[in-house]
């Protein structure tokens, strides 16, 4: 679930980029006293996500205005499908239009995609994961909408565990220290219950990296065949994670090689937004 706090933080600066003296069309144009009844529907099919977002972006413009969901986010739904209704000031309801639009498409578009890859990895043990490939300062509405979408969260930031990549341990092993060694070292300093990750991409690299006492082993680019490989040599030793080159065509093969987790950048990076319609009557 979203912070509260955040998430009126987020949508009010929304607001303010997108109405920054007020939305003056409306101003001019509206009567004062003119009530609205808007109705946010899907135009094609999808899952719902960030339904209190959608909310906040009217209840932070007028808290007189009302929001009704009929739909909960991670809920499934067709085209046509009603998802909430908005009642209360007519130029309340239009300067908060656009905002709750956008954040309610990018976000469903995040879920329905997610939703079409956990699909897509059914039957297998694989789980879906994304990737720190987020907006810059929406990192927690798009991994929320991950979530929503029957995806699970990977590390939220930098600070949250330790993933060595390849530049990593080019560094960790430059003064001739041998990979393994250099690993039990780093892990000696990290707090209690720290994930210690480190990806390889080759499969003559997985014994010492094993040795250096990971919890997960990222298999970068291996083909099918190695990553089948890969997850035998790994013996569950480590949980091991699949990522690059994972799209909807590759990602049930990538799924059935036996992999734990399966890491998907482009549920974030490349969701295309979700066609809804916020049709408004007013009075």
């Amino acid at each position: 679930m979203l912070d509260a706090h955040l998430m009126n933080t987020v949508v009010a600066a929304a607001l303010a980029e997108d109405a920054p003296t007020g939305d003056i069309t409306s101003t001019l144009v509206i009567p004062a006293g003119a009530q609205a009844t808007a109705v946010l529907a899907a135009r094609e099919p999808g899952v719902f996500a960030g339904a209190d977002v959608f909310a906040a972006a009217f209840t932070l413009t007028d808290p007189s205005v009302r929001v009704d969901l009929l739909k909960n986010d991670g809920d499934a739904f067709v085209a046509g499908d009603e998802l909430a209704r908005v009642i209360g000031p007519a130029r309340a309801v239009l300067t908060g239009e656009r905002v709750g639009l956008n954040f309610a498409q990018r976000m469903s578009g995040i879920a329905t995609l997610t939703r079409a890859y956990v699909d897509a990895v059914a039957g297998t043990n694989a789980v879906i994961l994304d990737t720190r490939k987020t907006t810059p300062t929406l990192r927690a509405f798009e991994r929320h909408a991950v979530v929503c979408g029957g995806g699970t969260n990977h590390r939220f930031s930098l600070s949250d565990a330790f993933m060595a990549k390849d530049n990593h341990l080019a560094v960790l092993t430059q003064d001739g220290l041998d990979v393994t060694t250099a690993l039990q070292q780093v892990k000696a300093q990290l707090p209690a219950g720290m994930v210690f990750e480190v990806e390889v991409d080759r499969l003559d690299q997985i014994d010492a990296v094993l040795a250096g006492g990971v919890d997960v082993i990222m298999l970068d680019n291996f083909s099918l065949a190695d990553l089948r490989t890969g997850v035998a040599q790994v013996a569950g030793r480590a949980k091991v994670e699949a990522s690059g080159g994972v799209n909807l065509d590759t990602v049930a093969g990538i799924a059935s090689t036996g992999v734990d987790y399966i890491s998907v950048g482009a549920l974030t990076h490349s969701a295309r937004a979700l066609d809804l319609g916020l049709d408004v009557q007013i009075s």
